[in-house]
C-alpha cells in the first residue's frame, strides 16, 4: 500500500472493512477484529490509528512477531495475514491485511472459550445463533438440509411418493414391508432423524416427500407473483403460495414415465405458464393455435429447480418469483455456498448446497447428473431465445436470477 492511499483509507474512516487501533490494545481485540472480518468480506487493521482517524503511531517493539502470535494462538482456523509497515511523517502505521476467510466459521480462542464474531457495520460482534448457522453452511461445516424438524414423525411423510421412489425410480429390490422397517430405512436415507430422543423428519425429507411441508417447516414452498406492469405495484394478476412435496408421482414402465401426481416443480409451471407465455396469431396444420412462449420453458424449469435444490434452509423465507411486463425473476434465499461466484457459476463449476435433495432431484431427472445447468441450459439457451443472457445477482441474503422478455406479436 501506498502512502497516499493509506492517507486516503484514513480520511474515509472504519467501515465494515476497516478498523483503526491504537497499539496498546490487548491481545483478544485484535484477533476479535480480524476474526469479525474474516467471516464478513475481508479487510484490513490499521495499528497506530485513534478511533478519530488521527494517527498516534505504534510503539511497541517486535510488533510483528507480536501479531503473528496472537494470530498464530486466537485464531482458528489458521490464516496467513499481509504485514505492512509504512511511514507517515515522524510516525508509523501497520497495516494487517486479510481477503475472506474460506473456512468459516473463524473464532477467537481465549480463556479457554472459542467465540465466533462478525462485522456489523464498523463494529465487530459476537454472532447470533441465526447467524453462527449460515456462517457452518458457508464454510461447508454443516449441511441444514439433514437438521431435524421439530413436532414431525414419519407420518408427516407422503407414504406413496416414498413407495413410488424406492419401487419405481430407484428400483429397489427390497421394499420395507413394516413400519419398522420403513423407520429403519429413512433413516439410513437421512429422510428422518434422531433428536432428543425422538424420531424427527430431516429438512430434506419434509420438503421432498412432505404432505404439507409449510405445516412445520414456514420458509418451505413457493411465493408467486405476476404484475401487468415493470414493478410490484398492490393490483398483482397472480399472488399464490404454493405447499407440497418437490417431487411428483410418477408411474414409470419400460415405455417411460407418466405424471400421476405432480409435486411442487410441476404446480409451478402450471400455476405460471398464462402469463409467460400467449397463444399464436395463426393456426397450425392442424388447425390449432401454438403457444409462443417469452422465455424457453426448459430455463425457466431449470432456473426453479435450482432454487429448491440450493436455497439456504437457514433463512427464514420463502423461494420468491416474480412475473413482470419484461422479465420474469427468480429469488433463491442465502448467498452462493463456500467460495462459489457468479464467474464460477457460469463456468460450470459445482457446489451443491444440499446435497442430498439435489440427489433425490437428480434420481427423478429434475436434474442432470452433470450439474452444469447454468452454463448449458440457461444462458445459452436464454441467449437463443429473447437474444439476452440472464443476469445474475448474489448478495449476502439471495441469489437472483432475472430472465428477460422475449418480444412476441400480441393477439
Amino acid at each position: 500500500m501506498l502512502k497516499t492511499e493509506l492517507l486516503e483509507v484514513i480520511a474515509n474512516g472504519e467501515n465494515s472493512g476497516v478498523e483503526f487501533k491504537r497499539d496498546d490494545l490487548r491481545p483478544e481485540q485484535l484477533a476479535k477484529e480480524i476474526v469479525a472480518m474474516l467471516n464478513f468480506q475481508g479487510g484490513m487493521v490499521l495499528l497506530g490509528v485513534d478511533d478519530d482517524g488521527s494517527v498516534s503511531g505504534v510503539q511497541r517493539s517486535n510488533l510483528e512477531e507480536w501479531v503473528m502470535n496472537i494470530i498464530q494462538s486466537k485464531i482458528h482456523p489458521m490464516l496467513l495475514p499481509f504485514y505492512q509497515e509504512i511511514k507517515l511523517d515522524e510516525h508509523k502505521v501497520v497495516v494487517i491485511s486479510f481477503p475472506q476467510g474460506i473456512s468459516k466459521p473463524y473464532v477467537v480462542r481465549d480463556r479457554g472459550k472459542e467465540e465466533i464474531y462478525i462485522r456489523v457495520g464498523s463494529t465487530s460482534r459476537l454472532a447470533t445463533r441465526e447467524q453462527q448457522m449460515r456462517l457452518f453452511e458457508l464454510g461447508g461445516m454443516l449441511h441444514a438440509e439433514v437438521m431435524p424438524v421439530p413436532r414431525t414423525d414419519m407420518s408427516s411423510l407422503d407414504d406413496a411418493r416414498l413407495m413410488n421412489y424406492l419401487r419405481d425410480i430407484l428400483r429397489d429390490p427390497e421394499i420395507p414391508a413394516t413400519p419398522d422397517e420403513w423407520q429403519t430405512r429413512l433413516l439410513g436415507l437421512g429422510f428422518l432423524t434422531e433428536a432428543a430422543g425422538s424420531i424427527c423428519c430431516t429438512i430434506a425429507g419434509l420438503v421432498l416427500f412432505g404432505k404439507s411441508p409449510r405445516r412445520h417447516l414456514k420458509q418451505a414452498g413457493l411465493r408467486l407473483f405476476a404484475f401487468d406492469g415493470t414493478d410490484k405495484t398492490y393490483r398483482a394478476e397472480l399472488d399464490e403460495l404454493l405447499d407440497g412435496p418437490m417431487v411428483g408421482r410418477w408411474d414409470v414402465t419400460d415405455a417411460g414415465k407418466t405424471l400421476v401426481d405432480g409435486g411442487i416443480v410441476e404446480r409451478f409451471i402450471d400455476t405460471i405458464s398464462p402469463f409467460i407465455s400467449q397463444e399464436s396469431d395463426s393456426v397450425d396444420a392442424g388447425l390449432r393455435r401454438e403457444t409462443e412462449w417469452f422465455y424457453p420453458l426448459e430455463v425457466i424449469r431449470e432456473v426453479f429447480v435450482n432454487a429448491l435444490a440450493h436455497r439456504d434452509w437457514t433463512r427464514f423465507v420463502e423461494i420468491e418469483v416474480g412475473s413482470y411486463r419484461d422479465r420474469l425473476e427468480v429469488i433463491s434465499p442465502g448467498a452462493l455456498p463456500n467460495s462459489m461466484s457468479i464467474e464460477k457459476m457460469k463456468a460450470g463449476q459445482r457446489s451443491p448446497r444440499n446435497p442430498l435433495i439435489m440427489e433425490v432431484l437428480r434420481d427423478y431427472g429434475y436434474v442432470d447428473y452433470r450439474g452444469m445447468g447454468v452454463r448449458t441450459k440457461i444462458v445459452p439457451l436464454t441467449r437463443a431465445h429473447t437474444g439476452r443472457e440472464p443476469d445474475f445477482l448474489v448478495t449476502d441474503d439471495y441469489l437472483r436470477t432475472t430472465l428477460y422478455r422475449k418480444s412476441v406479436n400480441r393477439n
